[in-house]
Parts: C-alpha cells; sequence; structure tokens
C-alpha cells in the first residue's frame, strides 16, 4: 500500500470520527464526500470504508447504515491527534479570571474541576495534593486571646489548614513569638511524615518556658497532618453524563458508581504522564469493568513537580481534541498560579 493511499485512510479515519462525534449517526461516504476534501471519488472513500472495516477501526451498524467508530479506531485517532484545538482568546481569559480568584490551593482545584465540567460538558474530576509530598512552609501563630491560638499551616504547595487552640495556661506576646520561633524550625522544610516525628521529639524537648503552649500546639498539628485525608477528590458535572445518547446512558450507573469509590478515581489518577503531558483512556483499555463505555482524559498539575492528577470522564465518542486542549490548558493555568507567576 503506497504512503498516500494509507495517509488518505487516516483522513477517511478522521473524517468519521469526527462526524459521528458530532452527530453521533453513522457516517456515510456520501456525507464524508459532501462534508471533507477527500479529492477521491465515491468508489474509492467507499473501498478505503472497506478496508477500515476489515481492520476493526470502524464498523456498520446495520446492513444499510453508515459506519460509526470502534473503540480501536478512536484510540488510531487520538494517537494520530497532531494538532489540538486551540483555546479561544475569550475562553483562556476566563480560565485565567476564574482561577486566580482562588484564595487558595484547594479554592483554585474546586474552581478548576467546576470548570473543566463546563468547558467539556462532561464530568471532571481532580485530586488534592497528596500530603506525602507535601512540605511544611511556614506554620503561623496567631494570639486570638491569652488562652487561645490560631494555628495555621501552608505548605509548598499552596495547601492551607487552619485550627484553634484552646490552652491551658495565659500566654503572652513574647511567649507567641517564641513559640512561632520554635514550631517553624522544627517544621519548615519537613514533610508531612517528618514533621509529625518532630512534633513528636519537639513534645519531649520543648522550652521549659513555653512547654505547655508547644504540647497543645503539637497535638493539634500532629492531629492536623495525620487526620487530613490525602486522597481527597473533588467531582463536578457528573449530570452532564445525563445529556447524551441512550447507548451510553446504559452504562452510565456503573460510571457514576465508579467516580464515587474513591480508590476507583485515585488509581485512575496515579498513572499520569510527565507534566505537560496527556492521556487519553478509551473504553475497554480501562482495567475498571464499570468504567468501560467511557473514555477518561487525565494530566497531572503542579510547578516544580506534580501534585496531583486531574481528569475528564465522558463518552467514547467525546470531542478528543477540544477535551484534551481544556484539560492541558487548565492543569497548566493551575500549575502557573501554584508556581506564582
Amino acid at each position: 500500500m503506497s504512503s498516500t493511499t494509507e495517509a488518505r485512510r487516516k483522513e477517511v479515519l478522521r473524517a468519521i470520527v469526527s462526524d459521528f462525534i458530532a452527530s453521533q449517526a453513522p457516517v456515510g461516504s456520501k456525507a464524508l464526500l459532501e462534508r471533507h476534501q477527500l479529492g477521491v471519488s465515491s468508489a474509492t472513500i467507499r473501498n478505503d470504508m472497506a478496508v477500515l472495516e476489515e481492520a476493526g477501526l470502524i464498523a456498520q451498524p446495520h446492513s444499510s447504515s453508515g459506519r460509526v467508530p470502534t473503540q480501536a479506531g478512536y484510540r488510531q485517532f487520538v494517537d494520530n491527534i497532531e494538532d489540538v484545538k486551540p483555546l479561544s482568546r475569550a475562553e483562556r481569559a476566563a480560565i485565567i479570571s476564574f482561577l486566580e480568584e482562588g484564595v487558595d490551593l484547594e479554592d483554585i482545584l474546586r474552581r478548576s474541576v467546576r470548570l473543566l465540567a463546563q468547558l467539556t460538558k462532561q464530568a471532571a474530576v481532580v485530586a488534592l495534593p497528596n500530603l506525602e509530598v507535601s512540605r511544611v512552609r511556614h506554620c503561623e501563630v496567631v494570639a486570638l486571646s491569652p488562652v487561645r491560638l490560631l494555628l495555621v499551616l501552608i505548605t509548598d504547595n499552596g495547601r492551607v489548614d487552619q485550627r484553634n487552640v484552646e490552652l491551658d495556661a495565659l500566654i503572652d506576646v513574647e511567649q507567641v513569638h517564641h513559640l512561632r520561633e520554635v514550631l517553624n524550625n522544627a517544621l519548615v522544610g519537613k514533610t508531612m511524615v517528618q514533621a509529625s516525628v518532630e512534633l513528636t521529639s519537639l513534645m519531649e524537648q520543648a522550652p521549659p518556658d513555653i512547654a505547655r503552649h508547644v504540647l497543645k500546639c503539637a497535638t493539634t498539628l500532629m492531629h492536623t497532618l495525620v487526620e487530613q485525608p490525602s486522597d481527597r477528590l473533588i467531582i463536578a458535572g457528573a449530570s452532564n453524563l445525563t445529556r447524551v445518547t441512550q447507548d451510553f446512558l446504559q452504562g452510565l450507573p456503573g460510571i457514576i458508581e465508579a467516580m464515587e469509590e474513591q480508590v476507583v478515581v485515585l488509581k485512575l489518577l496515579s498513572n499520569l504522564p510527565e507534566l505537560g503531558n496527556v492521556s487519553v483512556v478509551i473504553g475497554e483499555e480501562h482495567e475498571e469493568d464499570r468504567l468501560r463505555s467511557s473514555s477518561v482524559v487525565a494530566t497531572a498539575y503542579g510547578s516544580a513537580r506534580p501534585l496531583g492528577g486531574m481528569a475528564v470522564v465522558g463518552p467514547t465518542f467525546m470531542d478528543y481534541p477540544g477535551t484534551i486542549s481544556k484539560v492541558s490548558a487548565v492543569a497548566r493555568y493551575v500549575g502557573d498560579i501554584v508556581a506564582g507567576e
């Protein structure tokens, strides 16, 4: 087979996938010639479609109908995407403006998942940063009263946790400063696991003048570090999946059920490509049976290193170029904000 024939058949497949995504109706040779400048006769197109069908890339639902892509066809289509759809200037401006209004990383991620669901009209999910890779950037200590403190623990990925501490003795301004210094000397630059170990040691070796306050604060901080789940997920737009074709709706209960199980989604977001790249898992490629009527477009977000993953879940006939573009853009802007750019 000549390279010209092979290139044309890839173009025919691309046209069939694109038209089916747009209409969810079988695509015939006549429609292909009318909508796409393929530069060959209808007989040649019919022959190309027969070859693509024999290769398992398209199928004919009924003897008198046009063709629809198979999951193998979608995979070849995705693998041959060279240029994803560029976002419009308005879309880029809206994304940046909406995300920059976030008050901390968790708020930014909640905004990003809602935004992805709105932009793609599909379901979106994001995993909050794993505490195991987070490091303490600063621990602020604020005296709310002589017997009450506010502790603000800030990590290097922008996560902020606040806790009130009720003291069993009065604390003065100098002691607040000393307490802040002692806590930061012990915690800054440490991972969450290391920070817990440091706090245990600090409770045993605290300066005498603030020992009782250190004990209260360290106990509260350890609960914050240990009890905060490192695998929290945020899901948005699941209702969008009810607005697609009847064939997809048959598998929808299982998809929704799978998305509500953290272990399934976390596994989905555990094998992500490097920052800046996007992975696409289509239909039967899923290990989880309940997701096999769906496709998932996923990527990592972060700045210098990946902090977590985000993904869009939709039918196998999703708009792959558009979805890839939007997932990639939102993740990139989240990374820029985390990096302070």
